[in-house]
């Protein structure tokens, strides 16, 4: 496992608003907002007949959270290709899942403000819950139209191969 080096010069934390998402080696256009990265685990409490009143806690099952992506509509096809693998309704009956590649592992890439690769998460077995093709229309809005996928995953890691970088200096 690769050691994360520290910068003695970086005081301020990464910012949010630079990032890139990649599924099947290559990088999907337009996403605007990924949401969190969430992992729980539940607690099992337990205790002896001979303990005192309080019970003591133990780890539990831990589960993963599902993220969520967001995008403007476009004719990129990448979020309705996925999301038909899950359920297609022109496939006819008892075919409209794709069983054999309809979970895909991600990365989620985060930059820091001169565009450098910060950090990197691997994603693992996601597969779409949710699918919102097209947004509430309102003709009275000033609005982008968003796409949305739910992306259900089996845990994520943070890669320890992307190290931190060495900014640069304008001097």
């Amino acid at each position: 496992m690769a050691q994360f080096s520290v910068n003695p010069h970086r005081f301020d934390p990464y910012k949010n608003f630079k990032f890139r998402v990649k599924w099947d080696g290559r990088y999907v256009a337009g996403i605007s907002k990924v949401g969190a990265l969430k992992r729980s685990t539940e607690i099992v409490e337990h205790r002896e007949g001979g303990d005192p009143s309080t019970a003591r806690k133990s780890p539990g099952r831990t589960k993963f959270e599902a993220i969520t992506l967001e995008r403007g509509v476009t004719h990129d096809p990448e979020f309705e290709n996925w999301a038909n693998k899950v359920w297609n309704f022109a496939s006819g009956l008892g075919a409209e899942v794709s069983l054999k590649d309809f979970r895909k592992d991600l990365i989620i890439e985060v930059y820091n403000e001169a565009g450098q690769l910060a950090l990197a998460y691997k994603v693992y077995r996601c597969w779409v819950s949710e699918f919102h093709a097209l947004p509430d229309l309102d003709a009275n809005a000033n609005a982008i139209a968003i796409q949305t996928l739910k992306l259900e995953n089996e845990g994520w890691e943070r890669d320890p191969e992307v190290g931190e970088p060495t900014e640069l200096s304008l001097s």
